[in-house]
């Protein structure tokens, strides 16, 4: 019986042993595969190479590779939202001649939600009022176009376009989005440099770019960091249909109604509507979203 008891325990031990080696091995791997430990031998951003030879580049480069690669969660909702929010993005900023690039600025600003910051700045592209309403978004208390996709899109292209005339490099076009034109062109005399990697800017716009950077390695090679999502788990754009109106609508729910859907799925898909009501005394045209399955 105790040669039983002994043999019984040896091989338990035995098994838990081999359990433990096991766990121990996948998770070397995981650590390999599933963190930023995996480091490309380059990175551009809109064609222009980020100088990683040089030690504070490729530092800066690593530290938000490692950030946003073990930000698990978010880095996967960003992963889903693409799905439906690029295709939308992106034929905009071809249109406009911007690099398909710029796609990963709005991930940073706002992970692709209609995001509100402190500082009131809203939106996926994250603009200030007074910025919108320069860039021809129509921004008060009925209407904010800073939620509508497509029209945002189509101002962080203006943005974009001056940007870069100004500065004549798509990157530094980048950090003034964050910094502002006129804040990082007084960098760029006091400094006496004109190179976006040569600059020492406030903490926030010099990890900008770098922040775009490590989305786009993450997002263009997902199973490299960890994040393996099925076509099944990304997020679909439903189909819609538009309806033009040009005169002001006295019950949003109402008007829902007569189109076959709730309020609630009217301001899911129409988020610039940001009052009960449509006020339209000036008959412009508004184009409305309504879905036409899948809600």
């Amino acid at each position: 019986m105790k040669k039983i008891q002994v043999f019984g325990i040896v091989a338990l031990l035995v098994l838990v042993s081999s359990l433990l080696i096991f766990a121990s091995t996948e998770d070397k791997k995981q650590n390999k595969i599933g963190t930023a430990q995996y480091f490309p031998q380059q990175v551009d951003f809109a064609g222009e190479m980020a100088p990683l030879k040089i030690a504070d580049v490729k530092e800066r480069f690593d530290r938000e590779l490692l950030v946003n690669a073990n930000l698990h969660s978010s880095t996967i909702l960003i992963l889903k939202r693409a799905n439906r929010a690029f295709p939308v993005i992106e034929p905009i900023l071809k249109q406009y001649g911007i690099p398909d690039d710029f796609k990963y600025l709005a991930v940073i600003e706002s992970a692709l939600v209609n995001a509100v910051s402190p500082s009131g700045a809203k939106g996926v592209w994250q603009f200030m009022p007074d910025t919108a309403k320069e860039k021809g978004m129509e921004v008060n208390e009925g209407v904010d176009e800073r939620y509508h996709l497509e029209k945002s899109t189509i101002a962080a292209c203006k943005y974009l376009l001056t940007a870069k005339e100004k500065f004549g490099s798509w990157t530094l076009a980048a950090a003034s989005y964050n910094g502002g034109m006129t804040g990082v062109n007084n960098k760029i005399i006091e400094q006496k440099v004109s190179d976006y990697y040569d600059l020492l800017l406030t903490d926030e716009t010099s990890r900008y770019v770098f922040r775009i950077l490590a989305l786009k390695e993450i997002m263009k090679n997902p199973v490299l960091y960890g994040f393996d999502v099925s076509k099944y788990e990304l997020y679909q754009n439903i189909p819609t249909k538009t309806v033009e109106v040009d005169s002001s609508i006295s019950d949003l729910a109402t008007f829902a109604k007569t189109q076959g859907i709730n309020y609630k799925i009217l301001k899911i898909h129409n988020p610039w509507l940001r009052d009960k009501k449509l006020s339209n005394l000036s008959k412009k045209k508004y184009i409305i979203e309504i879905p036409t399955e899948g809600y």
